[in-house]
């Protein structure tokens, strides 16, 4: 099948977006490939579909373990086999799924950068037929980016196990400087770059300075029809801004990570089926949401990269009819943002002190935890210790680049189980210990495949259809686990922490000082490209074209400024014209003020007014106090 047809068997779709099927000739002539689209520029298709059309496996990495999980199911409603890896998953689990990789018909295998520092996954990947390796959110290898992820340093090894495999890298947002990184980092060989243009013709930015943030909220809200976000910082602000616009008549609801997993996914059918038309949320909401319908993103507070703002942005407008960008950029939020920056790195001291109470949380003796996999919730652990949360998220980044540990994001795992045992000693089982059977023939029967792999279950569900109670079920399958019938993984809605080294005491902590000051610069460069956004009175659009290396003559003509500048030159030729019927009108014959108001057609009174004062201040008209003259 050529890519047009497998664009169609498997998506429906009769033609590719701009530059995609470009993108897929350059992988399927086997050449690396850097790929620049916006949000919604359809980046998944560029790699699914030139691997669909190889025998092989597709090897995904990406940082977004939600997105992940998302396109994985994406992929299965269509009748394509794909599978995915990341932290918190148990090594057993992982063996199953990487010998289906091997043996089975995956035709996808997505992981999580950090997964790449197993030595059972890289060795495994070197018995797999690699047809492609799709990098997606490359710009997290960038240390000159604005998301570095120290574990996507790893996915250069890739190459190592699967030399034959092209590599194509993906990403939205990338300044020159980023791009060339990427492209070493990942070892790219003389790749082909395709680059869609950063423009969006139909999106407006605007930035607005109002005191009163709240009443332009409302503002922009019933002056505009459709869907909206409204970014903000903290999980605090989505509430209140949320209640806020309910009081207002506004079906409005909030969202951040922090809500439990069936909640989010409530919310956020709402906002999808238009039932609530706008969400205050965190940066947690929005990623891989492909809504074409919403009309307007606001920002409360400025964002803390140029490159984040034009994602989180990029959500209005999918459908290429206008949208609005608005972003709170006033002397305030701009102290904010300076304020975020100074209070939130942490010094080398700080990422110590980090380092040293991870040890006492988790209770690691020095010289233990290699390899330990654990839960990790970040407000318990600066709760207990007194550590501000933000300082805390830099330190385990840095942590990570030194290599002592990995964090992945929160994720939700449902509980999954797989049978250790044969069928007929099952049955025997059975027989032996009937308190169990009802238990055993629930699972057998409702999810299926539950000899071969770790099959998601629920133990509500299970006991709803076996009359105990959620606590007996959940004792029961522990039960079965400890004398080792079945493996039961209880579900888990935690961030996971990796320690990669036996823990270290403080004398012989080494941390990479000279990397942290850098980062420091790099970041504080980011926050003056945001305040130099912000303040300067250029076209918004021009703007970001320029900070991602994109040189444009033309204005946008749709920002404040395009507008405030149109708006201005059309007073301007007002003003000229009023003028002109001035003067020609009195180089006839003497007028009285009122006389003289009937005579004029342009213009309002007011502004023909303002136009006879000015004139006469300019001494171009006179007056005797009845009548005006040249």
């Amino acid at each position: 099948m050529s890519e047009t047809e497998v664009l169609q068997k498997y998506w429906g779709h009769q033609a590719f977006r701009p530059l995609q099927q470009e993108i897929i000739a350059s992988v399927l002539a086997g050449n690396d490939t850097l790929a620049l689209l916006p949000t919604g520029g359809g980046k998944s298709v560029c790699f699914q579909v030139p691997a669909l059309m190889r025998p092989g496996i597709c090897i995904v990495v990406s940082p977004l373990v939600a997105l992940m999980k998302d396109q994985v199911e994406n992929l299965k409603s269509r009748g394509i086999e794909a599978v995915a890896i990341y932290a918190g998953m148990g090594k057993r689990e992982i063996d199953i799924l990487l010998d289906n990789c091997i043996y089975g018909n995956i035709r996808f295998l997505y992981l999580s950068p950090e997964r790449l520092l197993s030595e059972l996954v890289r060795i495994r990947i070197s018995y797999m037929n690699v047809n492609l390796i799709a990098v997606d959110e490359a710009h997290c290898v960038s240390q000159w980016g604005y998301d570095f992820r120290p574990s996507y340093l790893e996915v250069k090894a890739l190459r190592e196990f699967a030399p034959q495999a092209p590599v194509l890298a993906l990403t939205a947002t990338a300044t020159d400087a980023v791009r060339a990184d990427m492209i070493g980092k990942l070892e790219l060989k003389a790749p082909n770059i395709f680059v869609k243009s950063f423009s969006r013709s139909n999106l407006s930015y605007v930035v607005a300075d109002d005191e009163d943030k709240h009443r332009k909220l409302l503002s922009v809200v019933r002056n505009l029809r459709g869907s909206g976000l409204v970014y903000v910082r903290n999980r605090r602000e989505t509430t209140e801004v949320a209640s806020f616009l309910q009081r207002n008549g506004i079906a409005s609801d909030f969202y951040h990570a922090g809500l439990e997993k069936d909640v989010r996914f409530a919310k956020q059918a709402a906002w999808k089926s238009g039932s609530i038309r706008v969400m205050a949320c965190t940066n947690a909401f929005g990623m891989g949401i492909d809504k074409a319908d919403v009309r307007f993103v606001v920002h409360w507070d400025l964002p803390e990269s140029l490159e984040a703002y034009y994602q989180e942005a990029g959500r209005a407008g999918r459908d290429e009819k206008r949208a609005y960008a608005v972003l709170f950029g006033g002397k305030a939020e701009q102290r904010m943002l300076e304020a975020r920056f100074r209070d939130h790195f942490p010094t080398p001291d700080e990422v110590k002190q980090v380092y040293h109470q991870l040890g006492n949380f988790y209770q690691l003796a020095y010289g233990a935890g290699e390899g330990l996999n654990l839960a990790f919730d970040l407000s318990d652990f600066c709760r207990r210790f007194g550590l501000n949360p933000n300082k805390t998220l830099q330190a385990l980044k840095f942590l990570e680049h030194d290599g002592y540990l990995v964090l992945s994001d929160r994720i939700y795992n449902p509980s999954r189980v797989i049978f250790l045992t044969g069928h007929e000693e099952l049955y025997r089982f059975q027989i032996e210990n009937r308190q169990y059977d009802s238990l055993i023939k629930v699972i057998l029967r409702s999810y299926g495949g539950s000899f071969d792999q770790y099959v998601g279950i629920s133990e509500s569900e299970i006991a709803k259809r076996t009359g105990h109670s959620y606590n007996e079920i959940v004792a029961a399958l522990r039960h079965l686990d400890k004398i080792e019938l079945l493996h039961y993984l209880p579900q888990t809605d935690d961030p996971q922490l990796t320690f990669l080294r036996p823990r270290t005491d403080l004398l012989h902590f080494d941390l990479d000082v000279v990397y942290l000051n850098w980062r420091q610069g790099v970041q504080r460069e980011q926050i003056r490209a945001v305040t130099g956004y912000v303040t300067t009175a250029a076209c918004r659009s021009q703007q970001l074209l320029h900070y991602f290396g994109e040189r444009s003559r033309e204005t946008c003509g749709n920002c404040d400024v395009c507008l405030a500048e149109r708006r201005k030159a059309r007073a301007e030729q007002l003003d000229d014209q009023i003028d002109f019927e001035i003067l020609g009108a009195l180089q006839q014959e003497r007028f009285s003020i009122d006389e003289l108001m009937q005579v004029l057609k342009t213009g309002s009174d007011p502004e023909r007014l303002t136009r006879i004062r000015e004139l006469l201040d300019a001494g171009k008209i006179k007056t005797d106090g009845n009548n005006y003259y040249l």
